[in-house]
């Protein structure tokens, strides 16, 4: 009895490398290639078949103002707010927003502190300067 379980990878290499027309009979060899002259014909004819549904497909969504830009961009504005509401894109965001935060504050700082020792140099200078001038009188 034959064994009805699909072929797996070297099973199918010892068929394919296998050469079996000299068990079969004329009659069978006959029949064979009618079925193979039948299966070639089924495959054209779904292939055209297919070919026409990706025309009237193409001609639907030329009607509906789709095109492959449009379908782009939905794509990816989809797998955008599929990304955004990740549990990782969520965690990353928060920590990147107090990062931020922090790091504002801390420039915010520096510039203060930057700016008041300018006005200390500057107070400095203008001391000094008068200072001598001062002392001269």
């Amino acid at each position: 009895m034959l064994e009805t379980e699909p072929l797996q990878g070297t099973d199918e290499d010892a068929v394919a490398s296998a050469d079996f027309s000299s068990m079969l009979s004329e009659e069978e060899k006959e029949e064979l290639k009618a079925e193979l002259v039948q299966l070639e014909d089924e495959i054209t004819t779904l292939r055209q078949v297919l070919s026409a549904k990706e025309r009237h497909l193409v001609e639907i969504k030329q009607k509906l103002g789709m095109n492959l830009m449009n379908e782009l961009k939905q794509n990816f504005s989809k797998s955008w707010h599929d990304m955004q509401t990740t549990t990782a894109y969520k965690k990353t965001h928060e920590t990147l927003s107090h990062a931020g935060q922090k790091a504002t504050a801390a420039f915010s700082n520096v510039g203060t502190a930057i700016s008041k020792k300018f006005g200390d140099m500057s107070y400095s200078i203008r001391h000094s300067i008068s200072m001598p001038a001062m002392r001269r009188k």
